[in-house]
């Protein structure tokens, strides 16, 4: 049998629609098919949310409902909790939002597993960036000298968006070096390239199966005259440019094009209505009204009535169709890859 590779996106409360669309898959497999999401996933990667959800599978024993509980309106007031500091405007010359919310709630569930913790024969990885030396790091279980490293402190690097949240140290290398460390996703949101590269080292022999699923595509216009006369302080507000940089487009068309015919399904939508999705979720990855969670949720459970069928048969191993892209915004339906 292939070897199964599971990629989740960054994109902060969006992934409620990962995890919620997760959940109902792990049900369908339980009920129609005596087995689990945990049991078929060979190998983990995540950015950001995508971290938390992939650390929680990987190195926990968190069921997908409570994994999908983790994005209610009460666990995101405690992690999106305002930095109320003097003098300080939020993501302006401060975090919009203070850290220590955020790193209790991850401390809380993941407790204290760490990256050895994933069970024989299985793999995670985890996307962050080291500012002070300007570098990648991927955290993961097949580096012995990453095997130590919490799982909590691994996702709170991870997801510590810049303006949104603090840089957080965490001590990496031989040597136990103070490293500071951001968000992946502003070089890698979307981690199914990583995954592949990690997986090509481990098994190179193995044919490979990929499950990437994103967190919604935003689709509010940026003002393109207006933009020629903007300076940094415009460019992150108006121009959303962290969401400019964590755009994840690319990477899918790098892994949709190098993988096998039927063996890739890319789950995602534009965050607009849409046949199937009348009311779509809010694009901003903060939005933690009660009502944005529902509709996120929807969008995951929209998900799952388009893509469902697909995505258990490829875990399964059973898939014969061709592999599958986001979501056409006219039709409600995934887009077919034609190689071209």
């Amino acid at each position: 049998m292939s070897k199964l590779i599971l990629s989740l996106d960054g994109g902060g409360i969006r992934g409620a629609a990962t995890a919620q669309f997760l959940m109902r898959v792990d049900a369908t497999l339980r009920n129609d098919h005596q087995t689990s999401l945990r049991e078929r996933v060979d190998f983990y990667a995540g950015t950001s949310t995508g971290s938390l959800i992939a650390l929680a599978l990987a190195t926990t024993k968190m069921s997908l409902e409570d994994i999908s509980g983790l994005y209610s309106a009460t666990s995101a007031k405690q992690i999106f909790a305002d930095n109320r500091g003097w003098f300080e405007l939020d993501g302006i010359n401060a975090p919009k939002y203070e850290a220590k919310g955020r790193s209790t709630m991850l401390k809380k569930h993941l407790g204290q597993a760490k990256l050895r913790d994933v069970p024989a024969g299985k793999h995670v990885l985890v996307v962050t960036y080291g500012i002070e030396r300007r570098r990648p790091h991927v955290l993961k279980s097949s580096k012995r000298e990453h095997h130590k490293l919490l799982a909590w402190q691994v996702a709170d690097a991870s997801s510590a968006a810049p303006t949104y949240f603090p840089t957080r140290d965490m001590k990496l290398g031989p040597d136990n070096e103070q490293t500071w460390l951001i968000d992946g996703g502003v070089i890698a949101n979307n981690p199914t390239m990583c995954a592949i590269a990690e997986a090509c080292r481990l098994w190179p022999h193995e044919l490979r199966r990929v499950l990437s699923i994103g967190t919604g595509t935003r689709t509010r216009k940026i003002n393109g005259p207006d933009s020629q006369h903007w300076g940094a302080v415009q460019w992150v507000l108006e121009g959303s440019l962290i969401d400019v940089l964590s755009d994840e487009k690319v990477v899918g068309y790098q892994a949709i094009t190098i993988s096998p015919p039927g063996s890739y399904i890319r789950v995602n939508a534009e965050m607009r209505p849409q046949p199937g999705m009348l009311k779509a979720p809010d694009d901003a990855m903060d939005d933690i009204s009660t009502t944005n969670i529902r509709h996120l949720k929807a969008m995951g459970d929209f998900w799952f009535e388009q893509y469902g069928d697909a995505v258990v048969a490829l875990i399964t191993d059973r898939y014969q169709g061709p592999s599958l892209d986001r979501i056409d915004p006219l039709t409600g339906r995934p887009q077919a890859y034609q190689p071209h």
